[in-house]
């Protein structure tokens, strides 16, 4: 059965005025389905954070149209914003304010009454080990927790839609895992759906269903992460040589492979048609090696592949 689409994007453009005007998300266009979890890509500059503040309505868009639960976001924006929540890294609360009263702000712009806001809160505070900091203020707080509470904040209204930016930075791996899990957790509780930008490509490969990838202001991807990764056809071999290390950085050079040596391992830049050639060579020349190990490419390589041919055009 088909999933309900709960944000449709067309042709959002942001163009920003001046002599050369600078074209900041040039016309994209995508759809977020019920239950999804979508990942957002792209360098620094690509127009991540602009694409957020417009889905947000921080920012104006020059163009194009965005649409919650079939809804234009321009003419029903308080109605529409009351199922969207926001987390970021990048993002903090009002300092002078503890934990308790902020969420209290914010739960009262929500329309979450008193107890809602007690119900809702105390089990999230719990999940993420800040329960004891409810009283601190926000000033207070390690980089970490205010992550964490940005979280609590988000989802205490068990919002629809739900748009995280870097929510697992500057958290420690355990809580980075169990904010992963939280978030597999409100999909499957409550079917939200999740826009999702991150820097670690390993993390977006295991929580994003589909995945973005912005260039420029463009989207020039779209597909599931195996896909993306599997379009690069760079592999990598780690070979832990037992004899002949020199005869094997040779028998690189010859064949024109990008490598590099760390003790008694060498790692091999290639295409995965080159590997028997490779091997082939490797025993005419008799090296002998201990292990060999076949690395497929990842959603970082592909990340870091696109992003290389930004950096040469």
């Amino acid at each position: 059965m088909s999933r309900a689409v709960v944000l449709s994007v067309k042709d959002l453009k942001k163009i920003y005025p001046g002599k050369i005007p600078f074209i900041a998300v040039g016309g994209i266009s995508f759809d977020l389905k019920e239950g999804e979890i979508l990942g957002l890509l792209g360098s620094n500059g690509a127009g991540k954070t602009t694409t957020i503040q417009m889905l947000l309505s921080t920012l104006k868009s020059t163009s194009g149209s965005i649409e919650y639960f079939g809804k234009d976001l321009s003419t029903h924006r308080s109605e529409v914003l009351k199922h969207v929540a926001f987390a970021s890294t990048y993002v903090s609360l009002p300092w002078q304010l503890t934990v308790e009263q902020n969420l209290e702000v914010f739960g009262r712009l929500y329309g979450l009454s008193a107890e809602e806001r007690r119900e809702r809160t105390g089990p999230l505070l719990e999940r993420f080990g800040i329960a004891s900091k409810l009283k601190s203020y926000v000033s207070k707080l390690s980089a970490g927790q205010i992550t964490r509470l940005m979280l609590v904040k988000a989802f205490m209204i068990r919002p629809k839609v739900a748009l995280l930016d870097e929510p697992t930075a500057s958290l420690d791996p355990d809580i980075a895992r169990d904010v992963i899990e939280f978030v597999f957790e409100q999909r499957e509780k409550f079917g939200t759906s999740i826009l999702y930008t991150s820097h670690n490509m390993a993390e977006v490969a295991e929580v994003c269903d589909r995945v973005l990838f912005l260039k420029q202001g463009k989207i020039v991807a779209d597909d599931i992460p195996e896909n993306l990764a599997k379009s690069v056809s760079t592999s990598r071999i780690q070979l832990q040589v037992g004899d002949g290390m020199k005869r094997t950085a040779a028998v690189a050079e010859r064949l024109k492979l990008k490598y590099k040596i760390e003790h008694r391992t060498i790692e091999l830049e290639l295409d995965e048609s080159q590997i028997a050639a490779l091997l082939s060579a490797l025993a005419e020349a008799g090296v002998i090696y201990t292990n060999i190990n076949i690395l497929q490419p990842t959603l970082e390589d592909y990340f870091l592949h696109m992003v290389g041919k930004g950096a040469k055009s």
